[in-house]
C-alpha cells in the first residue's frame, strides 16, 4: 500500500521556521537528482523555474515541466517533480503562520486566484518582462533570506507580497477577468469556503446558492466568469480529487470511499467517477500506483 508523505515543517533544519527558499539546482546536487515520492505539504509552495525538464504532477495531473513557468502547490495538494535534468529556478516555501507574523492577512492570499487545492493546476506563464519583475522580486528575497538584515522576514513578506500581486494580475490578464477585487469576490470566497465544509455530504449548487443567500442562477454566473466553470463543475472537481486522494493513499474499498463522500450506493460513486475520469475507480488505483511508483 502506499502512504503519502506529508511534510509538516516548512524547513526541515530549523523547526521554527515558517519560510524558506531555495534554488532548484541546489536541491538537484543535494539530491543527486533523486525524485521524490508524491507527497504533500502543509503549507504553500511556489515554483519559479527559469528552465527545467520533465514532469510536475500535482493531484494527477501531469504538467510538461520548461521555461519561465509558474507553479502554485496549495497546503494539502498532491505533488511530485520528476527532472529530466537539472532544474534552474527558485523553490519557495511558507506557512499561514509567516504570512500572519509579517502582516500578510490570510484573506489577502484567499482573494488571489493562485492557489487551488484541487481541480487543475497548469503553470502560469509570463511574458519575458513580466517573468523579469517576478525573477527580480524573486532573487531579492533570496539575498534577504541568506543575509542578516534587519526586519529581514518583514521585508521578504513585503517582496512576497509584491510577487505574488504581480503573478495574480498576470493570471487575471490570461483569463480575462475582471478586477480580482469585485464586489463578486466574497461571493467567491464564501462558495469555496463552503463547498471545502461540506463536499463529502452535499453536491448541490442550490444548497450553496442557501448558504449564500443568493440564487443558483446568481451563483453559477458568478463562478463561470470568475473560474471559468459552473458551480457544480467546481464541486464536482472538488469530490474528484478527494475521490482520487483517498483511493490512491489509503486502504479503503470504492464502498467506504463512496460512502465517506456523500453516495448512497457504491455503484453511483463508481459511475460518477467512471464519468469524469473515464475509468473505474479499481482501475484508476491500479494505473496510478503502477505509474507513479
Amino acid at each position: 500500500m502506499t502512504t503519502v508523505k506529508t511534510y509538516q515543517k516548512v524547513n526541515t533544519h530549523q523547526e521554527s521556521s515558517s519560510f524558506e527558499i531555495s534554488r532548484m539546482e541546489d536541491i538537484y546536487d543535494k539530491y543527486h537528482g533523486k525524485v521524490d515520492d508524491p507527497h504533500r505539504h502543509n503549507y504553500f509552495t511556489v515554483l519559479i523555474i527559469k528552465e527545467a525538464s520533465g514532469q510536475h504532477k500535482i493531484d494527477f495531473n501531469s504538467y510538461e515541466l520548461g521555461k519561465q513557468q509558474l507553479y502554485f502547490v496549495a497546503p494539502g495538494q498532491v505533488h511530485q517533480v520528476i527532472e529530466n535534468e537539472k532544474s534552474f529556478g527558485y523553490v519557495m516555501t511558507f506557512s499561514s503562520q509567516f504570512l500572519v507574523e509579517n502582516s500578510i492577512p490570510l484573506s489577502f492570499i484567499e482573494s488571489l486566484n493562485l492557489f487551488s487545492n484541487y481541480g487543475q493546476s497548469p503553470p502560469l506563464l509570463p511574458e519575458e518582462n513580466q517573468f523579469a519583475n517576478i525573477t527580480t522580486f524573486t532573487q531579492n528575497i533570496f539575498e534577504l533570506f541568506h543575509s542578516n538584515a534587519a526586519m529581514k522576514y518583514l521585508s521578504i513578506g513585503a517582496f512576497l507580497k509584491l510577487l505574488l500581486i504581480e503573478c495574480n494580475n498576470i493570471y487575471a490578464i490570461n483569463s480575462a477577468e475582471e478586477n480580482t477585487y469585485s464586489s463578486n469576490n466574497q461571493i467567491i470566497k464564501s462558495f469555496k469556503n463552503a463547498v471545502n465544509t461540506y463536499y463529502k455530504k452535499e453536491h448541490s449548487t442550490s444548497f450553496y446558492a442557501d448558504e449564500l443567500h443568493i440564487t443558483p442562477d446568481h451563483l453559477n454566473r458568478t463562478i463561470k466568469s470568475t473560474i471559468g466553470k459552473t458551480a457544480k463543475e467546481y464541486i464536482q472537481a472538488r469530490i474528484i480529487t478527494e475521490a482520487k486522494r483517498l483511493l490512491y493513499f489509503t486502504d479503503q474499498t470504492n464502498k467506504e470511499i463512496g460512502y465517506e463522500l456523500g453516495f448512497n450506493a457504491p455503484a453511483n460513486f463508481s459511475a460518477f467517477f467512471k464519468k469524469h475520469t473515464q475509468v473505474s475507480p479499481s482501475n484508476f488505483k491500479k494505473h496510478e500506483i503502477k505509474t507513479l511508483s
